[in-house]
């Protein structure tokens, strides 16, 4: 399925209302300032449906539409159609295939038993002797062309709560960012939420062993949450409390509470370096797109 152009309008037309009806319909969809026109993009299976849509919603005002004329609204032929979560995983390709190599590395680490495979991924090259891991230096592991390891930790996962709820979480703002900005975007994102991220978990807490997307859905949640504030788009409204939550969750973890409940230590310095650098990122995102929109 390939994403392609399905109308192309003027900079004044507001489109806010009628995006907001795609994603309460889920309809995979992102648009783009090219010059002086706005361009809605959409899978190429969808992309007649979208149109219609706008031609009898263009304001997005679909509630009141059904009001008027429940029969027409009603009808099947109207609906526009529902993409499944394969069609949405086939228009969100880096989010999927981020979360695809998660799974792979998880099947090939067996979920942080198997510390062989482990040490392909690791921050730092390890070997283990007795009921210790002796760390290879950073400046040596990056000698050695182990250019990888700046990112690979992102990928490791310890147990499958771990892995289930950081690729639930990644789906969810991943998509939206690949969505509105597109694909390359959400890429250089992750890796550079994931390089900083473990950067200062690194220079934090020395040589140790660490993993997982949280780092880089902060760094995530971040950009979306300061984009947002700086030029609003309806795409990047995230549901009520989620901010709250995970602002909430990453103060109870540096408080070392949920290490004392023994239920694993959390990698403190990764998650403030990925909200700090998504914070960034979105700042300055969100004030070129704001002074696009005002220019």
């Amino acid at each position: 399925m390939n994403i392609i152009e399905v109308m192309r309008l003027p900079l004044s037309v507001d489109l806010s209302g009628f995006i907001h009806l795609l994603q309460r319909l889920q309809v995979p969809h992102r648009v783009s300032e090219e010059g002086d026109a706005q361009v809605l993009w959409a899978p190429d299976t969808l992309a007649e449906d979208v149109l219609q849509l706008y031609q009898r919603y263009p304001d997005g005002n679909a509630d009141l539409a059904a009001s008027a004329d429940p029969v027409a609204a009603d009808s099947p032929a109207n609906a526009p159609a529902q993409p499944s979560l394969v069609a949405q995983a086939k228009a969100c390709k880096i989010t999927t295939l981020t979360l695809l190599l998660c799974f792979i590395v998880a099947g090939l680490t067996n979920l942080g038993d198997n510390f062989t495979t482990i040490s392909w991924f690791t921050f730092l090259d390890f070997r283990v002797q007795g009921d210790y891991l002796y760390f290879t230096p950073l400046a040596q592991t990056l000698d050695q062309g182990q250019w990888w390891r700046l990112v690979s930790p992102m990928l490791l996962h310890f147990g499958v709560l771990h892995l289930a709820m950081n690729s639930l979480w990644y789906w969810e703002l991943g998509k939206r960012i690949e969505l509105r900005q597109g694909p390359w975007l959400l890429l250089g994102l992750t890796v550079l939420f994931s390089l900083v991220s473990n950067l200062a978990q690194h220079y934090t807490s020395g040589p140790s062993l660490f993993g997982g997307l949280s780092g880089v859905l902060y760094g995530l949640l971040g950009h979306i949450w300061l984009y947002q504030w700086l030029a609003p788009n309806r795409f990047f409204n995230l549901p009520k409390g989620v901010l709250v939550m995970m602002l909430i969750w990453l103060v109870v973890c540096l408080t070392g509470v949920v290490g004392t409940l023994g239920l694993g230590q959390i990698a403190n310095a990764a998650h403030v370096g990925g909200l700090l650098i998504g914070c960034l990122t979105g700042l300055l995102g969100g004030a070129l797109a704001r002074r696009k929109l005002s220019a």
